[in-house]
Formats: C-alpha cells, sequence, structure tokens
C-alpha cells in the first residue's frame, strides 16, 4: 500500500473560503453556541492537521449527536468571554471582581463539565478526555465563590482582616449617624429636612441657608436652589475623618483579597486556560450537534483515500434557508478523475460543485455531512476552486484573464488528494478555443491526480467523458412541461442546454426558431438527439426502478405479514398443546386418587396379596396408556 502524505494544515485557500461561502457554514455553527467563547471558536474552527486528528473530532462530533438524540446534551452555561482577564493575571495585572467572578464561574463550568463527562465516560470517551481539565482548579473555584456574595459584592469573610475591617467602620458609622441624630434633635429649628446625606466624601446635614451662621460646622455644598446648605456638623468632624480612615484601609484589604485571588489563578494559569478551552470546545461540539439535528447531517464513513462517494447530498446552506426544498442528489468522484456536468443554467450545477466542496471541508473540520447512509468521503488534501466572476477593474482584469491565472494557480497547486472545482471551465472566449483550453486543463487535472468536478456548455467536453474512462458525464434535468429545472444531478448522462426549448417555451418567434436549429451542425443535432435519448432512457429505467421499488416494498410487506401470521400460528398451536397437556395431566391426576382410593379400600377388605397385585398392574397399564407421569 502506497504510503499517505500528511495533510495540508489549511485546505480551504482564501479564493475557496469566498466561492464556497465556508464563513457562513461557521456562522450557522457560531448561532448554535450558547457563549462567546464557543462563538469565537466555531467562526475561527480550524482544519484537522492529520487523519487521525480528523476522526478524533468527528468522533467528538458523534458522541455529542447522539447524545441529543438520546434527549440530552452537554451542559453549557453562558460564561463570560475570560481571555483578557487572562492575559491580565499573565502580565502580572490584579483582576477586578466582575473578572475574579466570571473566572469563578468559568471554572465551576469546567467543574460541572468534567463531571458530567466523568460519570459518562464509557459512553463518551472522546469528549471525556477533549475536555478534560484540572481537578485541582475546584479549590480555586470553590475559594472565589467563597470571597463574593450572590449580589457580587465582596464578602466579609473574603479575609479576617477584613471582616475586622468592615466591624469598626460599621461600628464608627453608627457612632457617627447616631451623633448626628441628636444634632438634628438639637437644632431641630434650622435644619431643612430630618436625613443625612454625603456630600464630597463627608457627612452633612441639611441646614436653611439663613440660619447656617446658628449651626457649627463646614458648608460641603448647596441645593440647585441655594435655599439649603449642606453642613457637616463640626461635633462629628473627628468621626467623619475617622470613617474616612477605616475606608481607606477597607479599600487597601479589598485591594489585597483581589490580588491574594489574582495570584492564585497566575499560578494555574496553564490549568485556567486548558479549562476555557476545553468549554469552549464543548460548546462547540453541542452547537455541532444541534446543526446535525436542524440539518439532518450524518458522519458517513470516512477514508483515508482522496475520494466521494455521496447519497442524497444537499447544499447545507440552501438547507438551512429552504429545510424540506433541497433536491438531494448522488455524487462520486475519486483522484484522476473528473465528472463533466452540463445542463441549462440556473438548473443546479454550481450548487453541485459547492456540495461537494463543502463535504470536503466539513468532515476536515470534525463537523456532519447533509448526506445519506452509506455515503463516504475520503480526507481530502485541498479544495481548489474557480467558482465566481472574479473580473476586476482595479487590477486591469477581464472575466476570462481572471479565469486564466486562477486556473494557472490551481494547475500548480493541484496533487493526489486535491479536490478540483471548476464553474464554466474555459468559457467567456472563443467557443472553439475555449472547448480546446478546457479539454487539456481537464486532462493536465487528471494526470496530476487531482479529483476534478467542472460545469460546462461544451458539447466537446461531454463528447470526452463517453470516449475517456477518467471522464463521466453528469447532469442537471430540466423540466421542458414546466420549464423549470429539476436540480437533481444525474450520474453518467450529459445534459442539454435547452436554450431553444427555453426560447420557443417563452416566446420566440417559431421562424427564429427554426432559422437557429437550421444553423446547428448536423453533429450538433445528433449529440442532441443522442442526449435526449439518453435521458428519456434515463427517465425509463427511473420509472421502471421505481416499480421494481413498489413492488419489492410490497413484497416485504406480503412477507412481514406471513411471518406474523405464522408466528400467531404457532403460538395458537403451542396454546392448544398446552391446554391438551394441563387437561391430560388432570386425568392422570384423577385416575392416579382413584387407584389410591380402590387400594385403600381393598386393603381395608384385607383383600389377598395377589388381589392387590392386579390392581397394581391395572393401574400401571392405565399409566403406559397416558405415556406420562410418574409411580404412584
Amino acid at each position: 500500500m502506497a504510503r499517505l502524505e500528511p495533510l495540508r494544515p489549511d485546505p480551504c485557500p482564501a479564493k475557496t473560503r469566498a466561492d464556497l461561502e465556508w464563513d457562513r457554514v461557521l456562522a450557522a455553527l457560531a448561532e448554535r453556541c450558547t457563549g462567546p467563547l464557543g462563538r469565537d471558536f466555531a467562526l475561527d474552527l480550524a482544519f484537522a492537521e492529520t487523519r487521525d486528528e480528523a476522526r478524533t473530532w468527528l468522533a467528538q462530533s458523534g458522541e455529542a449527536t447522539r447524545l441529543l438524540v438520546a434527549g440530552r446534551s452537554l451542559p453549557s452555561v453562558e460564561v463570560d468571554d475570560v481571555r483578557e482577564a487572562v492575559e491580565r493575571a499573565r502580565v502580572g495585572g490584579v483582576l477586578a471582581p466582575v473578572e475574579l467572578r466570571a473566572l469563578g464561574r468559568m471554572l465551576g463550568a469546567a467543574r460541572a463539565l468534567r463531571r458530567f463527562l466523568a460519570s459518562r465516560r464509557a459512553d463518551l470517551p472522546a469528549l471525556f478526555e477533549a475536555c478534560a481539565t484540572d481537578p485541582t482548579l475546584d479549590d480555586l473555584a470553590d475559594e472565589i465563590d467563597g470571597c463574593f456574595e450572590v449580589d457580587g459584592a465582596l464578602a466579609d469573610h473574603a479575609s479576617p482582616r477584613l471582616r475586622e475591617l468592615r466591624g469598626e467602620w460599621r461600628a464608627a458609622r453608627q457612632r457617627m449617624l447616631s451623633r448626628m441624630e441628636d444634632l438634628m434633635n438639637r437644632y431641630e429649628g434650622i435644619v431643612q429636612d430630618r436625613f443625612v446625606t454625603e456630600r464630597e466624601g463627608r457627612w452633612v446635614l441639611p441646614v436653611r441657608s439663613d440660619a447656617h451662621e446658628r449651626f457649627p460646622g463646614i458648608v460641603h455644598a448647596t441645593s440647585s436652589s441655594g435655599s439649603t446648605l449642606f453642613v457637616e456638623p463640626r461635633a462629628v468632624i473627628g468621626m467623619g475623618n475617622r470613617l474616612k480612615v477605616l475606608e481607606a484601609d477597607v479599600k487597601r484589604e479589598e485591594e489585597a483579597v483581589y490580588a491574594r485571588l489574582t495570584t492564585l489563578i497566575a499560578d494555574a494559569l496553564p490549568s485556567v486556560e486548558a479549562a476555557a478551552q476545553a468549554l469552549a470546545l464543548a460548546d462547540v461540539r453541542g452547537a455541532t450537534a444541534r446543526l446535525a439535528r436542524d440539518l439532518d447531517l450524518t458522519f458517513p464513513t470516512v477514508v483515508d483515500e482522496p475520494r466521494l462517494d455521496l447519497k442524497r447530498a444537499r447544499h447545507p446552506l440552501l438547507a438551512l434557508e429552504m429545510a424540506d426544498g433541497v433536491v438531494p442528489s448522488d455524487v462520486s468522484l475519486e483522484a484522476g478523475h473528473a465528472i463533466v456536468v452540463s445542463g441549462p443554467n440556473a438548473g443546479g450545477k454550481t450548487v453541485a460543485l459547492k456540495t461537494m466542496g463543502l463535504a470536503a471541508l466539513m468532515i476536515r473540520a470534525g463537523l456532519p455531512v447533509p448526506c445519506a447512509e452509506g455515503s463516504t468521503i475520503g480526507l481530502l488534501d485541498v479544495v481548489l476552486t474557480d467558482v465566481g466572476d472574479d473580473q476586476s477593474l482595479h487590477k486591469n482584469l477581464s472575466t476570462f484573464s481572471a479565469h486564466v491565472k486562477n486556473l494557472a494557480e490551481v494547475l500548480r497547486e493541484t496533487g493526489r488528494g486535491a479536490l478540483v472545482l471548476l464553474d464554466e471551465l474555459a468559457g467567456g472566449t472563443d467557443p472553439r478555443e475555449g472547448e480546446a483550453l478546457a479539454a487539456g486543463v481537464l486532462d493536465s487535472l487528471c494526470a496530476r491526480g487531482g479529483a476534478v468536478a467542472a460545469t460546462t456548455h461544451y458539447e466537446g467536453l461531454k463528447a470526452l467523458a463517453l470516449v475517456d474512462p477518467r471522464f463521466v458525464n453528469a447532469s442537471v434535468g430540466f423540466d421542458l412541461a414546466t420549464m423549470t429545472p429539476t436540480f437533481e444531478l444525474a450520474m453518467g448522462v450529459p445534459g442539454s442546454s435547452s436554450a431553444l426549448a427555453v426560447a420557443r417555451r417563452y416566446g420566440l418567434p417559431s421562424t427564429v426558431i427554426e432559422r437557429a436549429e437550421r444553423f446547428l451542425t448536423r453533429e450538433d443535432q445528433s449529440f442532441e438527439a443522442m442526449v435526449q435519448r439518453l435521458h428519456d432512457e434515463r427517465a425509463a429505467l427511473e420509472l421502471a426502478r421505481a416499480a421494481a421499488d413498489e413492488r419489492e416494498g410490497e413484497a416485504r410487506r406480503a412477507r412481514t405479514t406471513l411471518e406474523a401470521e405464522i408466528v400467531a400460528a404457532r403460538s395458537r398451536e403451542k396454546r392448544v398443546l398446552s391446554e391438551e397437556a394441563i387437561d391430560l395431566m388432570e386425568r392422570l391426576r384423577r385416575a392416579r386418587d382413584d387407584l389410591r382410593e380402590a387400594r385403600a379400600r381393598l386393603r381395608a377388605k384385607k383383600a389377598d396379596a395377589d388381589t392387590l397385585r392386579e390392581a397394581e398392574r391395572a393401574v400401571d397399564r392405565v399409566a403406559g396408556a397416558f405415556a406420562i407421569g410418574g409411580a404412584l
């Protein structure tokens, strides 16, 4: 077996990312995350760099999905984004209370996740290993949580010194308030109102401005009308000073508590970061499960060979928007081969390309795929695309020039393990030269080992796929009755652009259509006729297959009914036999009872031994006839 080359770290170049709208897939995943850590993780979701890593990620996603299907989900709470706080602790800064509490909640959530996974380790081994956190962080979480009240205030018991200082401050404040109450009673006539307030950090009383000279104290502020002065009584100035000193002491001790907690966090920083990462990963895996449920995603068989074999595949972004309206298609592609997709405009050719590309990327990112069971996807090295119009006025590039530039880059990057998706290959130029260029590009890409899918209107490429075993035709259908595309991709059959049929359906004069048909070469007409015959034959085969499937279904249902009837008949037979056996046993039991009774009567009459033996022989004959039971 050939040695497998390592996977490229990034299978999604910038153009591929834009062409396939990969960021929209990540946005859909992020929308289903619970918190900011998970959302940012999802929006910047990495691709697996090794085959083992890809399989491990898929295993994690699979476990989360099965858990959700079973009616459970990974524990996820919306914890705050703690990354800035972690960085501040790393450089020696002291964390603010809100940051400490956020880290405490994060560590508590990590503990809950660890315990949940530990209790289900047998069922969730990949998630248990990936989301493992340091159990010693539990003490740190308890320490942080214990230092704060429910409302977020720093608790008195955060340190013994803080409890002592706050006690002194409350006692001093109460003494001062009592003294203020006495002063309000004493100067009742000149105090504007009976309340104590604070101005410029000092405790004051509201005094009438026309009588403040009779109230000894320091004026700190006036009311907006000027009728009230806020005066600190001279009698409590010393008490106020003491309160200020105590407030400063309390503040310093609070800062000391914050510094101590920050040091504890800094000492365990690697474990703290790992806990945050584990929560983000669990959030993304839970979001993956919800995305799988919402879009009916499945986990295909993953192989090392660069190939795709998708059953009933759907474009994930269309599935997000249309729910039940996306037409599924089967598609199969392997290294060194190319699919030539043809058919009418707006028929779904480009959608088919993007579906293949997104499926390959989703597997590399550890995500399930919108396809049916039985699908197989290889771990592809890179996805290269040339989809869309890259005309650039700034760079003075025409549409065709931009495509050629992209094709040159794609050719340089293509090797075995590359998935190459080309939309309207070599279009936008002279048809004959464009067709020749397209054939040359496809030939070169296949020779380099790429798995290639290209859309085209070139009849030459369709014909090439009929004679070169490396190429296979595929088409999207068109319903001429309704003038609408079917969007279903049919492998092995070339498609028709249906331009003249569409023109006739939408009212172009028949004389114009007839003249156009005369301009078609005999080869063009023959090719179109052959394509139409292939489509007719495929439609007939589809009808025949549907009829065969229906007959098979009827036979399966009849067989199930017959098997059920057989089981019921056997059950009835067993029941009848059981009833007969019970009756037989009952008859034998009665015969034995009669024998015992006869023996008792004979003994009572003093019968001789010969008479008794004859009676016993008669009973044995009865038992032998029944062929059941044992000795009497």
